[in-house]
C-alpha cells in the first residue's frame, strides 16, 4: 500500500525524527521550517537511554555519540553545608548530555540522507483542512497527515500551558581540567530551593573540538532584568562562594548576552490529535526540565505516531492510528508530567520547608532500595513502557504490524 502524504510543521528535535522515521516508512514527507536554514536554539540537553535508542532507529546515534559527552551519574550538594541531596546513578545504560546543535547536526544529517523535502522560510500561522497555512498569506499543498512538531510556540496547538514561577539562565563554556569537576557527572549546588546552579559536560560543538560545558543558573520567572542590573561581577562572586570548584567555568562568562534566560511551562494536551493533525513534542506537552526528558518526549512522540502508522495503515485508518499514538504516550507523559510538577519545587522555589523535607526526608529515603533502582529507572526514562502497546524499543527491522485494541476514549 502506497505511503501517505505527510506535511511537519518544525525542523527541531521531533520534527526531523518524526521526517526520518516517516521517510523510511514509505511515507512522502515534506519538512517545513520557519528559518531560512533550519538551525537549532538552546543550549544543554541530555539525550536519555530510550532517546538513544530512538538515535539508533534514525541512524543518527554515531554522530550524536561522536558530538556528546556520556553521563553516569547526576549528584547534587547542599552548597553550605556539602550534604547531598540528589545522587542518582544512570547504571550500566548511560545518558548522552550534548549542545542542542549538536543533536540537530545529527537529526539533520539523517534527515538529509532520506527522501524528504526541506522548505525554510515557512512560518505556519494555522491551517486550512489538510493544508498549512504561512505568514506571508499563502498556504501549501494538501497533505493526507500534518504534524505539528513547532514547539512551545505552536500556531496550531490548543495547548494553554500555565507559566511556572523559576526559569534558569543558560550559557555555554569551555570544560576546565583540574576544577575538581567529574566529566561524566551532572554537577549542580542547592542553596535551599530558591538558588540552583549547575555545570553539565556536553562535549564538543559542531565544527569545534574544543570540550564544552553548558552552565546553569536558576532565577524566579521575572527576575531576569534584577539580573543584569546586579551585575556580572557581584554574580560570579555569589556563585564562587556558593561552589569555588565551579568558579572557573561561572567565570569565563564576560557578558550578560551570553546567558539566556529559559522560561519554563506546565501542562499537556489530553488529545495530542485532531482529524488529519498530530501535535508532538513541546507543542503537545510541557514541562519544568528538572528529569531532563524534553528530547527523549520529543523523539519517543516521533516513534510512536511512526509505529501507531504501521498498525494502521493507510488513509482510511488514519483516525485508528491517530488514536493508538495518543493512546500510547498517554501514561509516560502523564507520569513524568506528574514527576516533574512534585520534583521542581523542591528545588526551584521559594519554600523554605520543601528544602528540608528534601534534605532531611526524601534523600535519605532515596538511598535505601529499591528505590536508587527505581530512580535510574526514572531518568533513564525507563519508568514505564514508553510506547505502550506500540511495542518495545529496538531496531528499525522491529516493525509491528498486529493491529492494536481501539480506545474511544484516546
Amino acid at each position: 500500500m502506497d505511503g501517505l502524504s505527510i506535511g511537519i510543521a518544525g525542523a527541531g528535535i521531533g520534527g526531523l525524527a518524526a521526517a526520518s522515521l516517516l521517510a523510511d516508512r514509505g511515507h512522502r514527507v515534506t519538512l517545513f521550517d520557519q528559518f531560512e536554514a533550519p538551525r537549532p536554539v538552546g543550549s544543554g540537553l541530555v539525550v536519555q537511554p530510550v532517546g538513544l535508542a530512538v538515535l539508533r532507529e534514525i541512524g543518527a546515534a554515531d554522530r550524536a555519540l561522536d558530538l556528546g559527552a556520556l553521563i553516569t551519574r547526576m549528584r547534587g550538594l547542599e552548597a553550605h553545608t556539602g550534604r547531598p541531596v540528589l545522587d542518582v546513578s544512570y547504571g550500566r545504560e548511560p545518558g548522552l548530555a550534548l549542545h542542542r546543535s549538536a543533536l540537530f547536526a545529527a537529526l539533520h544529517e539523517a534527515a538529509c540522507r532520506r527522501r524528504i523535502q526541506l522548505r525554510p522560510g515557512a512560518r505556519v500561522t494555522g491551517r486550512d483542512g489538510q493544508r498549512f497555512r504561512f505568514a506571508d498569506g499563502t498556504g501549501s499543498e494538501e497533505f493526507d497527515l500534518l504534524v505539528d512538531a513547532s514547539g512551545a510556540r505552536s500556531a496550531l496547538s490548543p495547548l494553554r500551558s500555565r507559566p511556572l514561577p523559576y526559569g534558569a539562565l543558560w550559557g555555554v563554556v569551555d570544560w576546565v581540567d583540574g576544577a575538581g569537576l567529574d566529566p561524566s557527572h551532572l554537577s549542580q549546588r542547592y542553596r535551599r530551593a530558591d538558588r540552583m546552579l549547575g555545570v553539565l559536560p556536553i562535549g564538543c560543538l559542531p565544527g569545534d573540538p574544543v570540550p564544552k560545558a553548558a552552565i546553569f543558573w536558576s532565577l524566579p520567572e521575572s527576575g531576569h532584568g534584577a539580573w543584569r542590573d546586579r551585575g556580572l561581577g557581584a554574580w560570579a562572586e555569589e556563585a564562587a562562594a556558593l561552589w569555588p570548584e565551579a568558579a572557573p567555568f561561572f567565570r569565563q562568562i564576560d557578558h550578560p548576552d551570553r546567558l539566556t534566560m529559559a522560561r519554563y511551562s506546565h501542562g499537556a494536551l489530553r488529545r495530542p490529535y485532531a482529524p488529519g493533525l498530530a501535535i508532538l513534542g513541546d507543542a503537545a506537552h510541557r514541562a519544568s526540565p528538572q528529569l531532563g526528558q524534553g528530547a527523549n518526549m520529543a523523539l519517543l512522540d516521533a516513534l510512536a505516531l511512526a509505529r501507531a502508522l504501521d498498525h494502521f495503515p493507510g488513509l482510511p485508518a488514519l483516525p485508528d492510528a491517530l488514536a493508538a499514538y495518543a493512546r500510547a504516550r498517554r501514561w509516560p507523559v502523564r507520569t513524568y508530567q506528574a514527576l516533574s510538577a512534585a520534583f521542581t519545587p523542591q528545588y526551584q522555589s521559594d519554600s523554605r520547608w520543601l528544602p528540608v523535607l528534601r534534605d532531611r526526608v526524601l534523600y535519605p529515603l532515596s538511598c535505601m532500595p529499591p528505590l536508587p533502582t527505581i530512580l535510574s529507572r526514572l531518568v533513564a526514562g525507563r519508568l514505564l513502557p514508553p510506547l505502550g502497546a506500540l511495542g518495545a524499543l529496538g531496531v528499525a527491522a522491529a516493525r509491528e504490524s498486529a493491529p492494536l485494541p481501539r480506545d474511544r476514549a484516546a
